[in-house]
């Protein structure tokens, strides 16, 4: 997997475990809020600086905000 990719997987990964991460916002849910904001401007960031060199499939999950799918499209398709 090119670099460009690991670091979408990993800011995507890390997205799921912010909303995973129950106690965190049962606790603090102004901070959880805020780092689900954080991240979400980071993968939007690195959407755009990727611009046409993803595939169309990957591209529509990314616009789509279907980020679940987008980290498994990469995953599953992009080799190592």
């Amino acid at each position: 997997m090119n670099s460009e990719l690991k670091k979408l997987a990993e800011l995507l990964r890390k997205r799921l475990e912010i909303i995973a991460d129950h106690e965190f916002r049962d606790n603090d849910p102004e901070s959880h809020l805020k780092s689900l904001e954080e991240i979400s401007v980071a993968i939007e960031n690195e959407h755009e600086s990727l611009g046409n060199s993803i595939d169309a499939r990957l591209k529509h999950y990314l616009t789509n905000m279907s980020y679940e799918k987008a980290l498994r499209h990469i995953e599953n398709n992009i080799s190592n």
